[in-house]
Protein backbone atom coordinates (compact mmCIF):
# COMPACT_ATOMS: atom_id res chain seq x y z
CA UNK A 1 0.00 0.00 0.00
CA UNK A 2 1.19 3.43 -0.56
CA UNK A 3 -0.49 6.91 0.39
CA UNK A 4 -1.54 8.97 -2.20
CA UNK A 5 -2.83 12.60 -2.77
CA UNK A 6 -6.21 12.22 -4.47
CA UNK A 7 -8.56 14.79 -5.79
CA UNK A 8 -12.19 14.85 -4.28
CA UNK A 9 -12.91 18.41 -5.67
CA UNK A 10 -12.59 21.04 -8.19
CA UNK A 11 -14.22 24.40 -8.66
CA UNK A 12 -13.44 28.03 -10.50
CA UNK A 13 -14.56 31.43 -10.34
CA UNK A 14 -14.47 33.73 -13.04
CA UNK A 15 -15.46 37.75 -12.85
CA UNK A 16 -17.99 39.03 -14.18
CA UNK A 17 -16.70 41.48 -16.72
CA UNK A 18 -16.19 39.55 -20.26
CA UNK A 19 -13.75 41.81 -22.00
CA UNK A 20 -13.83 40.95 -26.23
CA UNK A 21 -10.82 41.13 -28.46
CA UNK A 22 -12.67 43.63 -30.27
CA UNK A 23 -12.39 46.76 -26.66
CA UNK A 24 -8.74 46.81 -27.38
CA UNK A 25 -9.41 47.83 -31.07
CA UNK A 26 -10.29 51.70 -29.54
CA UNK A 27 -6.79 52.43 -27.92
CA UNK A 28 -4.12 49.94 -29.84
CA UNK A 29 -3.12 49.11 -32.97
CA UNK A 30 -4.43 45.88 -33.17
CA UNK A 31 -7.22 43.61 -34.18
CA UNK A 32 -9.40 40.95 -33.27
CA UNK A 33 -7.86 38.83 -36.09
CA UNK A 34 -4.68 39.96 -35.03
CA UNK A 35 -5.14 38.62 -31.63
CA UNK A 36 -6.79 35.42 -32.52
CA UNK A 37 -4.51 34.09 -35.02
CA UNK A 38 -1.18 34.89 -32.70
CA UNK A 39 -2.80 33.88 -29.43
CA UNK A 40 -6.17 32.02 -29.79
CA UNK A 41 -7.73 34.13 -27.29
CA UNK A 42 -10.78 35.51 -27.69
CA UNK A 43 -11.79 37.28 -24.85
CA UNK A 44 -10.81 37.38 -21.51
CA UNK A 45 -12.23 38.16 -17.48
CA UNK A 46 -11.26 41.16 -15.96
CA UNK A 47 -11.76 41.92 -11.83
CA UNK A 48 -14.30 44.61 -11.29
CA UNK A 49 -12.78 47.62 -9.14
CA UNK A 50 -12.28 46.48 -5.65
CA UNK A 51 -12.47 42.79 -6.58
CA UNK A 52 -9.22 41.35 -5.45
CA UNK A 53 -7.14 38.18 -5.97
CA UNK A 54 -8.33 36.71 -2.63
CA UNK A 55 -11.75 37.04 -3.64
CA UNK A 56 -11.38 35.31 -6.50
CA UNK A 57 -9.61 32.49 -5.07
CA UNK A 58 -12.45 32.54 -2.20
CA UNK A 59 -14.97 32.04 -4.74
CA UNK A 60 -13.34 29.05 -6.57
CA UNK A 61 -12.15 27.76 -3.24
CA UNK A 62 -15.97 27.77 -2.10
CA UNK A 63 -16.60 26.01 -5.15
CA UNK A 64 -14.30 23.36 -4.92
CA UNK A 65 -15.47 22.31 -1.45
CA UNK A 66 -18.70 22.02 -2.51
CA UNK A 67 -17.57 19.47 -5.41
CA UNK A 68 -16.08 17.22 -2.61
CA UNK A 69 -19.09 17.86 -0.19
CA UNK A 70 -16.87 18.92 2.55
CA UNK A 71 -16.62 22.02 5.09
CA UNK A 72 -13.49 24.53 5.35
CA UNK A 73 -13.34 22.52 9.15
CA UNK A 74 -12.49 19.23 7.46
CA UNK A 75 -9.20 20.88 5.36
CA UNK A 76 -5.56 21.54 7.14
CA UNK A 77 -3.72 23.50 4.74
CA UNK A 78 -4.59 26.15 1.84
CA UNK A 79 -1.83 26.57 -0.68
CA UNK A 80 -2.64 29.56 -2.76
CA UNK A 81 -0.86 29.72 -5.61
CA UNK A 82 -0.45 33.76 -7.36
CA UNK A 83 1.93 36.71 -8.34
CA UNK A 84 -0.68 39.17 -7.64
CA UNK A 85 -1.53 38.69 -3.98
CA UNK A 86 -4.16 42.01 -2.50
CA UNK A 87 -1.55 43.10 0.03
CA UNK A 88 2.73 42.82 0.10
CA UNK A 89 1.73 40.47 2.89
CA UNK A 90 -0.18 38.85 4.76
CA UNK A 91 -0.74 36.12 2.66
CA UNK A 92 -3.63 35.93 0.42
CA UNK A 93 -4.18 32.46 1.33
CA UNK A 94 -4.62 33.57 5.16
CA UNK A 95 -7.50 35.67 4.11
CA UNK A 96 -9.35 32.90 1.79
CA UNK A 97 -8.36 31.01 5.28
CA UNK A 98 -10.61 33.68 7.22
CA UNK A 99 -13.58 34.53 4.68
CA UNK A 100 -14.00 30.47 4.81
CA UNK A 101 -14.20 30.63 8.37
CA UNK A 102 -11.11 28.05 9.35
CA UNK A 103 -9.74 28.62 12.74
CA UNK A 104 -7.10 25.62 12.57
CA UNK A 105 -4.67 24.73 10.43
CA UNK A 106 -2.09 26.61 8.40
CA UNK A 107 -2.57 28.93 4.70
CA UNK A 108 0.29 29.79 2.43
CA UNK A 109 1.37 31.19 -0.86
CA UNK A 110 3.34 30.21 -3.73
CA UNK A 111 4.88 32.23 -6.11
CA UNK A 112 5.97 30.63 -9.70
CA UNK A 113 4.24 32.94 -11.96
CA UNK A 114 2.16 30.83 -14.62
CA UNK A 115 4.06 27.65 -12.93
CA UNK A 116 3.07 28.45 -9.87
CA UNK A 117 -0.43 25.89 -9.65
CA UNK A 118 1.85 23.05 -10.36
CA UNK A 119 4.55 24.23 -7.56
CA UNK A 120 1.60 24.58 -5.07
CA UNK A 121 0.29 21.16 -6.12
CA UNK A 122 3.22 19.34 -5.34
CA UNK A 123 4.09 21.15 -2.31
CA UNK A 124 0.14 19.69 -1.39
CA UNK A 125 1.11 16.38 -2.40
CA UNK A 126 4.49 16.46 -0.43
CA UNK A 127 2.25 17.40 2.48
CA UNK A 128 0.01 14.71 2.18
CA UNK A 129 2.79 12.29 2.01
CA UNK A 130 4.82 13.12 4.95
CA UNK A 131 1.58 12.71 6.78
CA UNK A 132 1.41 16.79 7.96
CA UNK A 133 -2.09 16.97 6.06
CA UNK A 134 -4.64 14.62 5.35
CA UNK A 135 -6.62 17.26 3.13
CA UNK A 136 -5.18 19.99 1.39
CA UNK A 137 -7.08 23.25 -0.58
CA UNK A 138 -4.90 24.34 -3.52
CA UNK A 139 -6.16 27.73 -5.11
CA UNK A 140 -4.96 29.53 -8.37
CA UNK A 141 -5.45 32.89 -8.22
CA UNK A 142 -4.56 35.84 -10.45
CA UNK A 143 -5.59 39.55 -11.23
CA UNK A 144 -3.03 40.17 -13.98
CA UNK A 145 -4.84 42.85 -14.88
CA UNK A 146 -3.68 45.21 -12.21
CA UNK A 147 0.19 44.64 -13.60
CA UNK A 148 -0.44 45.29 -17.37
CA UNK A 149 1.21 48.15 -19.44
CA UNK A 150 -1.99 49.05 -21.46
CA UNK A 151 0.34 50.54 -24.27
CA UNK A 152 1.49 47.48 -24.94
CA UNK A 153 -0.49 45.86 -27.14
CA UNK A 154 2.02 42.65 -27.19
CA UNK A 155 1.14 41.63 -23.81
CA UNK A 156 -1.93 43.58 -22.72
CA UNK A 157 -4.39 41.39 -24.92
CA UNK A 158 -2.92 38.00 -23.67
CA UNK A 159 -4.00 38.29 -19.92
CA UNK A 160 -6.73 37.78 -17.66
CA UNK A 161 -8.35 37.14 -14.14
CA UNK A 162 -9.98 34.13 -12.42
CA UNK A 163 -9.14 31.29 -10.25
CA UNK A 164 -9.46 27.66 -9.98
CA UNK A 165 -9.30 25.20 -6.37
CA UNK A 166 -8.56 21.50 -6.32
CA UNK A 167 -9.06 19.55 -2.45
CA UNK A 168 -6.52 16.92 -2.61
CA UNK A 169 -6.94 14.45 0.06
CA UNK A 170 -4.83 11.24 1.56
CA UNK A 171 -5.94 7.79 0.60
CA UNK A 172 -4.20 4.36 -0.09
CA UNK A 173 -2.91 2.71 -3.11
CA UNK A 174 -1.32 -0.13 -4.50
CA UNK A 175 2.04 2.02 -5.36
CA UNK A 176 1.28 1.62 -8.90
CA UNK A 177 0.34 4.05 -11.84
CA UNK A 178 -3.09 2.86 -11.76
CA UNK A 179 -3.98 4.18 -8.36
CA UNK A 180 -6.03 7.42 -8.18
CA UNK A 181 -3.65 10.58 -7.22
CA UNK A 182 -0.94 12.37 -7.97
CA UNK A 183 1.88 9.91 -9.22
CA UNK A 184 4.50 11.94 -10.08
CA UNK A 185 6.07 15.98 -9.72
CA UNK A 186 8.72 17.25 -12.20
CA UNK A 187 9.77 20.95 -11.72
CA UNK A 188 12.55 23.30 -12.49
CA UNK A 189 14.02 26.67 -13.00
CA UNK A 190 16.65 28.90 -14.30
CA UNK A 191 17.20 32.38 -13.05
CA UNK A 192 19.69 33.04 -16.10
CA UNK A 193 15.98 33.83 -18.20
CA UNK A 194 15.06 36.15 -15.79
CA UNK A 195 14.54 38.98 -18.27
CA UNK A 196 12.60 37.06 -20.76
CA UNK A 197 9.21 37.67 -18.80
CA UNK A 198 9.50 39.62 -15.22
CA UNK A 199 7.82 43.11 -13.81
CA UNK A 200 9.73 45.97 -13.59
CA UNK A 201 8.70 46.72 -9.81
CA UNK A 202 8.18 44.97 -6.46
CA UNK A 203 8.52 46.07 -3.07
CA UNK A 204 11.79 46.16 -2.57
CA UNK A 205 12.60 48.68 -5.54
CA UNK A 206 9.40 50.48 -4.22
CA UNK A 207 7.13 50.52 -7.21
CA UNK A 208 4.29 48.52 -8.64
CA UNK A 209 5.51 47.61 -11.69
CA UNK A 210 4.01 46.40 -15.28
CA UNK A 211 4.61 42.92 -17.02
CA UNK A 212 7.72 43.21 -19.54
CA UNK A 213 7.62 39.72 -22.07
CA UNK A 214 9.82 38.94 -24.54
CA UNK A 215 7.12 37.43 -26.84
CA UNK A 216 9.42 34.83 -29.26
CA UNK A 217 11.88 33.95 -26.37
CA UNK A 218 9.02 32.34 -24.14
CA UNK A 219 7.63 30.89 -26.83
CA UNK A 220 10.98 29.07 -27.87
CA UNK A 221 11.61 27.83 -24.21
CA UNK A 222 7.99 26.75 -23.70
CA UNK A 223 7.28 24.11 -26.23
CA UNK A 224 10.54 22.24 -25.68
CA UNK A 225 10.69 23.01 -21.96
CA UNK A 226 7.02 21.75 -21.48
CA UNK A 227 7.24 18.71 -23.29
CA UNK A 228 10.47 17.71 -21.84
CA UNK A 229 9.17 18.02 -18.29
CA UNK A 230 5.63 16.26 -18.74
CA UNK A 231 7.64 13.20 -20.07
CA UNK A 232 9.71 13.28 -17.56
CA UNK A 233 6.81 12.97 -14.85
CA UNK A 234 5.27 10.57 -17.22
CA UNK A 235 8.71 8.25 -17.05
CA UNK A 236 8.50 9.09 -13.33
CA UNK A 237 5.48 7.57 -12.95
CA UNK A 238 6.47 4.72 -15.50
CA UNK A 239 4.22 5.70 -17.83
CA UNK A 240 4.50 7.47 -21.51
CA UNK A 241 2.09 9.69 -23.97
CA UNK A 242 0.06 6.95 -25.10
CA UNK A 243 -1.07 6.84 -21.67
CA UNK A 244 -2.30 9.81 -21.46
CA UNK A 245 -6.18 10.61 -21.43
CA UNK A 246 -5.69 14.33 -20.76
CA UNK A 247 -2.91 17.12 -21.25
CA UNK A 248 -4.55 19.83 -19.23
CA UNK A 249 -1.73 22.71 -19.79
CA UNK A 250 -1.22 26.24 -18.68
CA UNK A 251 -3.17 28.08 -21.08
CA UNK A 252 -0.70 30.90 -22.28
CA UNK A 253 -0.86 30.61 -26.06
CA UNK A 254 -3.18 28.07 -28.24
CA UNK A 255 0.38 27.89 -30.84
CA UNK A 256 2.71 26.83 -27.25
CA UNK A 257 -0.38 24.71 -26.67
CA UNK A 258 -0.14 22.77 -29.86
CA UNK A 259 2.97 22.96 -30.38
CA UNK A 260 3.50 20.51 -27.63
CA UNK A 261 1.53 18.35 -27.96
CA UNK A 262 2.70 17.67 -31.46
CA UNK A 263 5.92 17.37 -29.34
CA UNK A 264 4.70 14.87 -27.18
CA UNK A 265 2.85 13.07 -30.08
CA UNK A 266 -0.34 13.86 -28.61
CA UNK A 267 -3.64 14.79 -30.77
CA UNK A 268 -5.35 17.92 -30.07
CA UNK A 269 -8.39 16.39 -28.82
CA UNK A 270 -6.68 14.64 -25.74
CA UNK A 271 -6.16 18.53 -24.88
CA UNK A 272 -8.35 20.30 -22.31
CA UNK A 273 -8.10 24.09 -24.40
CA UNK A 274 -10.00 26.89 -22.49
CA UNK A 275 -7.63 29.87 -23.66
CA UNK A 276 -9.98 31.19 -26.13
CA UNK A 277 -11.95 32.03 -23.18
CA UNK A 278 -10.21 32.86 -20.72
CA UNK A 279 -7.24 34.54 -22.00
CA UNK A 280 -3.59 33.52 -19.67
CA UNK A 281 -4.34 33.69 -16.49
CA UNK A 282 -1.28 32.67 -14.74
CA UNK A 283 -1.32 30.48 -11.87
CA UNK A 284 -5.36 30.07 -11.98
CA UNK A 285 -5.18 28.72 -15.66
CA UNK A 286 -4.59 25.31 -14.62
CA UNK A 287 -7.03 24.40 -12.07
CA UNK A 288 -9.90 26.72 -13.92
CA UNK A 289 -9.35 23.97 -16.96
CA UNK A 290 -9.33 21.23 -14.66
CA UNK A 291 -12.76 22.70 -12.74
CA UNK A 292 -14.10 23.73 -16.88
CA UNK A 293 -12.93 20.06 -18.08
CA UNK A 294 -14.92 18.18 -15.62
CA UNK A 295 -17.81 20.30 -16.68
CA UNK A 296 -18.04 20.03 -19.89
CA UNK A 297 -17.74 16.01 -19.10
CA UNK A 298 -14.04 15.51 -20.64
CA UNK A 299 -12.12 14.39 -17.71
CA UNK A 300 -13.66 11.49 -16.28
CA UNK A 301 -12.99 9.27 -12.75
CA UNK A 302 -9.95 7.17 -13.74
CA UNK A 303 -8.47 9.41 -16.59
CA UNK A 304 -4.77 9.59 -16.31
CA UNK A 305 -4.04 13.51 -16.66
CA UNK A 306 -0.88 15.48 -17.22
CA UNK A 307 -0.55 19.45 -16.31
CA UNK A 308 1.93 21.70 -17.66
CA UNK A 309 3.61 24.97 -17.30
CA UNK A 310 6.01 27.42 -17.88
CA UNK A 311 6.34 31.28 -16.33
CA UNK A 312 8.68 33.93 -15.03
CA UNK A 313 11.21 32.45 -13.37
CA UNK A 314 12.19 30.78 -15.80
CA UNK A 315 9.73 28.44 -13.52
CA UNK A 316 8.47 25.19 -15.27
CA UNK A 317 6.98 21.43 -14.34
CA UNK A 318 4.00 18.84 -14.76
CA UNK A 319 2.70 17.02 -12.59
CA UNK A 320 1.20 13.71 -13.38
CA UNK A 321 -1.98 12.66 -12.04
CA UNK A 322 -4.90 9.75 -12.27
CA UNK A 323 -8.54 11.44 -11.80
Amino acid sequence: MAGRAVVTGVGHYLPERIVPNSAFEETLDTTDEWIRSRSGIERRHFAAEGETTSDLAFHAARAALEDAGITADEIDAIILATSTADLTFPSAATMVQARLGMTHGFAFDVQAVCAGFVYALSNANALILSGQAKRVLVIGAETFSRIMDWTDRSTCVLFGDGAGALVLEAQEGEGSAQDRGILSVDLNSDGRYRDLLYVDGGVSTQSTGHLRMQGNQVFRHAVEKLAKTAETALDRAGLTSADVDWIVPHQANIRIIQGTAKKMGLSMEKVVVTVQDHGNTSAASIPLALSIGKGRGQIKPGDLVVTEAIGGGLAWGAVVLRW
